[in-house]
C-alpha cells in the first residue's frame, strides 16, 4: 500500500527553480568532459583510448561512491553536500589543464567526478519531496542537469579556444558562485531538514522491480556517454569541422534536455513504464543512423538519439525512488549514479573497438544497447 504524505509547506516549494538551477550547475562540469576531450586530442595527441580514460576518470569514483553518499543521506540529512559536491565538481575541471601529465589530467577529471557523486543522492532527495507525486516536477529538476550538460560544450568551448588548455581555471567561477549562494540560501530554509527527512511514500522495497530498472538504465548510460565521448571527434571527422563537431554536442545536449521535460508530461499521459519502453525502441533506429548517414545529414539523427535517451531520464529516478520508497538517497545514488556512471566506465571498450575496426563500428555497435534496454524494461511495472 503507497500512502501519500501531505503536501510539503509553502516555505518547502520555493526551492524547486534553486534546485534546478544547482542542477544545472554541477551538471555543467560532468557536461564539461566531453567537450575537454577534443581540445586533450588536439593539444595532446591522445588516442581513442586515452580519450576514454579521461571518460573513466569522470565516471569512475562517481559510479563507486555515488552509492554509498546515497546510503548516508537515508541515514541523516546532509544537504550541505549539495553547494559542496557541486564546488568539488567545478575545482576538478579547472585543475584538469594545468598539468601536461595524463596521470593528474586524470586524477583532476576524477576529482570533479567525486564532487559530481556527492552532488546527486542528497539533491534528488530533497528535490523529490519538494515535487512529491509529480512526474513534471521531478522532470524540471532532471531538465536542470540536462541544461547543465548543454552548457558545458557552450561555456567550456569559447573558453579553451581563447586561451587552451591552460585556461580551465576559469570554468571554475560558476561552482564557485553558485556554492557559495546555495549554501547561504539553505542555511535560511528552517524547513530544509524536514524535507530532506520525510518521505515520498511508505511501503515495502521492491528489490527485484529495482534490478531491473538499473539493466534499463545501465543499457542507456554506456550509449550516453560513449556519444558524449565520441560524437563530436565523429561528427569533425565526417564533415572536416571542429566547430560542427561541438555544435552537435549542443544538439546532444540540448535537444535531449527538452526531451527530459518532455518525459514528464508523456509520463502524465501514457504512464512513466509505457513512456520509457517506447523511447527506448525509438532510439535504437537513431543511434544507428549516426554511425551510417554521412555529413550534416547526421543531425537530424543525433536530436532523434537525444528525444529518446532523455525522456526517459527523469522516470528513471521517480521508477527507482517509488521501487526502493524506504531509500530515497540510495535509489537516487543508484539510478543518477552507479548505474549512470557504468557507462563512461564502459567507454574504453567502445574506445578499444574504435582502435580496431575504426569509429564507425564503434559507433554502430552501441546499438544494441537501447535494444537492451527496451528489452528489460517489458519487465518493469508500475509501483504499486
Amino acid at each position: 500500500m503507497t500512502t501519500t504524505l501531505p503536501a510539503p509547506p509553502r516555505t518547502a516549494r520555493w526551492p524547486m527553480p534553486l534546485m534546478v538551477i544547482g542542477h544545472a550547475v554541477n551538471d555543467l562540469y560532468q557536461g564539461a568532459v566531453a567537450a575537454l576531450v577534443p581540445f586533450l586530442v588536439a593539444e595532446r595527441h591522445y588516442g581513442y583510448l586515452a580519450a576514454a580514460g579521461i571518460t573513466v576518470a569522470a565516471t569512475l569514483l562517481s559510479s563507486v561512491v555515488q552509492p554509498l553518499f546515497g546510503v548516508l543521506t537515508d541515514r541523516r540529512p546532509m544537504p550541505w553536500l549539495v553547494p559542496a559536491g557541486m564546488t568539488v565538481a567545478g575545482a576538478g575541471i579547472g585543475l584538469s589543464g594545468l598539468a601536461d601529465s595524463y596521470a593528474l589530467t586524470w586524477l583532476a577529471i576524477a576529482l570533479s567526478g567525486l564532487g559530481v557523486a556527492a552532488y546527486h543522492p542528497e539533491s534528488a532527495r530533497i528535490a523529490r519531496r519538494i515535487a512529491g507525486d509529480g512526474h513534471v516536477g521531478m522532470s524540471w529538476f532532471s531538465l536542470g542537469g540536462n541544461v547543465g550538460f548543454a552548457l558545458g560544450p557552450i561555456v567550456v568551448t569559447p573558453v579553451l579556444q581563447a586561451g587552451g588548455l591552460v585556461a580551465t581555471p576559469y570554468l571554475v567561477l560558476p561552482a564557485f558562485v553558485a556554492g557559495v549562494v546555495i549554501a547561504a540560501l539553505f542555511r535560511r530554509m528552517s524547513d530544509l531538514h524536514a524535507t530532506a527527512k520525510s518521505r515520498v511514500h511508505t511501503g515495502r522495497d521492491d528489490w527485484r522491480q529495482f534490478g531491473w530498472l538499473t539493466v534499463v538504465v545501465v543499457g542507456r548510460s554506456i550509449v550516453a556517454f560513449s556519444l558524449n565521448t565520441f560524437l563530436a571527434i565523429w561528427v569533425t571527422q565526417r564533415t572536416g569541422s571542429v566547430f560542427a563537431g561541438e555544435v552537435a554536442l549542443v544538439v546532444l545536449f540540448g535537444v535531449g534536455a527538452l526531451g527530459t521535460l518532455l518525459g514528464g508530461v508523456l509520463a502524465g499521459r501514457w504512464g512513466r513504464i509505457r513512456t520509457v519502453r517506447v523511447s527506448y525502441a525509438a532510439a535504437v533506429p537513431a543511434v544507428a543512423g549516426i554511425a551510417l548517414v554521412p555529413g550534416y545529414g547526421v543531425f537530424p539523427l543525433v536530436a532523434l538519439a537525444a528525444v529518446a535517451l532523455y525522456v526517459p531520464f527523469s522516470l528513471h529516478v521517480t521508477l527507482g525512488q517509488d521501487y526502493l520508497p524506504n531509500r530515497l538517497g540510495t535509489a537516487s545514488g543508484v539510478t543518477l549514479g552507479l548505474a549512470v556512471s557504468v557507462g563512461g566506465v564502459a567507454a574504453p571498450a567502445v574506445g578499444a573497438l574504435a582502435n580496431a575496426a575504426g569509429l564507425q563500428w564503434g559507433l554502430l555497435a552501441l546499438a544494441v544497447l537501447p535494444a537492451v534496454s527496451a528489452g528489460a524494461a517489458r519487465r518493469l511495472r508500475e509501483p504499486s
